[in-house]
């Protein structure tokens, strides 16, 4: 009965997604589905936040409600102390009525595995406080049970306002080489495709990897970027040498490939940004290089 009442007040798609956390790739879903008649909300600390066709909400401070609610993604980070998110609404997800719920986690829970491939089946040994709470909000949303959770571990995310090519006029990159490290990527297109394939296709309790085919040594990014805007190549500074902040420092302790087979089998997905050097080329191509102020919420 509660999804007859929401189809007669929404339309026939019946759909509505509620996004907990509504920053950069919760933003990136919302511009495809909205065209599509879906009804979007989406939570934030900020006040005046604003996006056309979703209705923004600040929390904490309003009480949420499940009730009207089919999908839920839900990209704030945890804390020490554990999931925000199922800290105040564990029960309510424990009583919902929900079609899909779909949890941004990362690939740091994989930890450091010195350069070699990972897949969704490999050990978790997570090296960072950062992914160790991830371990843990990733297990304590799928055990609510029958709460349709499907995990999406993200590699580091890029697209249009996020990317090197402001830091890279300002002169004040460094290409840090660290031998044998690399990196992989996502665009966030490619995410926000493989959260749409999963919602047109749940399966709850699946772990999908989400990045490119390409694992790349971060000095490469950076230098063909500068190549693509004819800008002279940073310095190199080895890893040993950088003044870093201990975060970014801490991205250079973990070192690995990460397979993304499962987006593509299962999911049938097709990457339109298959590696860096597709996406920054796509990027300059549609002069959006600078980078945007980011909309908190996480994801």
């Amino acid at each position: 009965m509660r999804r007859v009442s929401r189809r007669n007040i929404y339309g026939s798609m019946n759909k509505t997604l509620l996004c907990l956390g509504f920053g950069y790739t919760a933003q990136a879903l919302a511009r495809h589905l909205i065209p599509q008649g879906w009804r979007i909300i989406g939570t934030t600390r900020d006040t005046g936040v604003t996006m056309d066709g979703v209705e923004i909400l600040q929390w904490p401070g309003t009480e949420l409600t499940l009730d009207e609610i089919t999908h839920v993604l839900v990209s704030i980070a945890p804390k020490e102390s554990g999931d925000p998110i199922l800290s105040e609404m564990k029960e309510a997800f424990t009583k919902a009525d929900l079609d899909w719920v779909g949890y941004l986690s990362t690939t740091a829970v994989y930890g450091d595995r010195d350069g070699d491939w990972v897949d969704e089946s490999d050990d978790l040994r997570p090296a960072s406080p950062r992914g160790q709470w991830r371990v843990a909000a990733e297990q304590a949303w799928q055990g609510i049970d029958g709460l349709p959770v499907h995990v999406f571990r993200l590699a580091g995310i890029y697209g249009p306002g996020r990317g090197p090519f402001s830091k890279l006029r300002s002169g004040k990159v460094r290409r840090i080489i660290k031998e044998g490290q690399v990196f992989s990527r996502a665009h966030v297109e490619d995410i926000a495709q493989v959260l749409r394939a999963s919602m047109a296709a749940p399966n709850p309790g699946a772990v999908y990897n989400v990045c490119d085919d390409e694992p790349a040594p971060p000095q490469d990014v950076i230098g063909y970027a500068a190549e693509l805007q004819g800008l002279p190549m940073p310095p190199a500074v080895r890893y040993e040498d950088a003044d870093m902040t201990p975060m970014a420092r801490s991205f250079y302790n973990e070192n690995k490939r990460v397979r993304n087979d499962r987006i593509k089998d299962e999911l049938g997905v097709q990457l339109i940004y298959p590696n860096y050097r597709v996406g920054l080329e796509a990027l300059v191509a549609a002069h959006d290089i600078d980078d945007r102020d980011k909309m908190p919420g996480g994801g």
